[in-house]
């Protein structure tokens, strides 16, 4: 059995350590952001964070996201840290997939940590707020981002680009522009731009429910994904319309968490935890389901399942799925069943 092997797995002490160690910088940013001007040299701890990001990315980009959408469903941090780590991840595989300048890719990373900085607070409280934002909350969300701009430069931040992304994140950029006809500040704006959205729109509130991450790309992009929306049309082929840590439905009735991406966007390597009547599985079933039955029938909200799982366990399936299947095409060439992490 799949559970069994885990057990012999050598990676069990490193995925014991990712786990905890996204839940660490998620709270350690919470306390930066919450209380900016109480931090010594803000600057370089932001500057710590980042290359903290960039370690735990680099060691599994599937795990990543698999945390990164389970902290956008679940967090206990508040909602403006957790945002601001989806987004900051987001941007930095994002960035990568553009082959971004390393400047460009900094200023984009800690422009999208730090965006929302001049409403931290509100920002927490809108996300439990059940009725729609007052006058002066509307007031304040249409102010933040200049306002987020000057308490950075208050900051000692002189990074103009980054300043900039930050005053203008909420600016409505055109998709039909190329991204190599715009300014520097302009391209990352947009990118900035359409990761915030997504974010916002798969992360759950009091007032609403969080949407699946395909209706989420699907608002951004429409139904059809646009081909000249060079970075709706990257988000997708970067995280898939399915990305790790979230749910689908499967044809076979089963509910399924996604482990990790697929050779295409819409067949990621899944695991069946409720059958078709809604029991809980005895154990995960792992579904390579570009190999065939079952595939993906529909995404779902994170709020639409109840079960509870081992994230740790999950990873490590996945990780240990992967591999497998990785072996599976080293001695048969079957291609079709390699769940890996770049999608192309």
């Amino acid at each position: 059995m799949a559970t069994e092997a885990l057990a012999r797995n050598p990676h069990d002490e490193e995925y014991e350590d990712l786990l905890s160690l996204w839940g660490d910088l998620e709270s350690a940013l919470s306390v930066l952001l919450s209380r900016p001007t109480h931090v010594h040299d803000f600057g370089a701890k932001l500057r710590q964070f980042d290359r903290w990001l960039q370690e735990l990315v680099a060691h599994d980009i599937d795990a990543s996201l698999y945390l990164m959408f389970q902290l956008a469903s679940t967090s206990t941090v508040g909602y403006s840290a957790s945002h601001a780590l989806v987004c900051g991840t987001l941007c930095h595989i994002m960035a990568r997939e553009f082959n971004l300048p390393d400047h460009e890719r900094n200023a984009l990373v800690r422009a999208a940590l730090t965006m929302n900085i001049g409403m931290t607070q509100m920002q927490d409280e809108l996300a439990v707020q059940r009725e729609a934002p007052s006058p002066a909350q509307r007031q304040a969300i249409a102010e933040h981002p200049r306002k987020s701009q000057d308490l950075l430069e208050q900051l000692d931040i002189s990074n103009d680009l980054w300043l900039d992304i930050v005053g203008q994140h909420h600016g409505n950029l055109p998709a039909s522009t190329l991204l190599a006809q715009l300014s520097p500040v302009d391209r990352l704006t947009r990118i900035l731009g359409t990761i915030d959205r997504y974010a916002a729109m798969i992360s759950p509130r009091k007032s609403r429910a969080g949407r699946s991450a395909t209706d989420s790309v699907r608002a951004l992009v429409g139904q059809e994904i646009d081909q000249h929306d060079e970075v709706g049309l990257m988000l997708v082929r970067t995280v898939g319309l399915c990305p790790p840590g979230t749910f689908v439905r499967l044809d076979n009735g089963d509910t399924a968490i996604v482990l990790r991406r697929g050779d295409k966007p819409n067949m990621p390597l899944v695991a069946s935890v409720l059958d078709a009547s809604g029991a809980h599985c005895h154990e995960p079933q792992i579904h390579p389901t570009a190999a065939g039955k079952p595939r993906v029938q529909s995404a779902l909200a994170h709020t639409s399942v109840t079960v509870d799982m081992n994230h740790r366990t999950m990873v490590r399936l996945g990780l240990y799925a992967a591999q497998r299947a990785a072996a599976l095409v080293t001695h048969s060439g079957a291609a079709a069943l390699t769940p890996h992490g770049a999608v192309v």
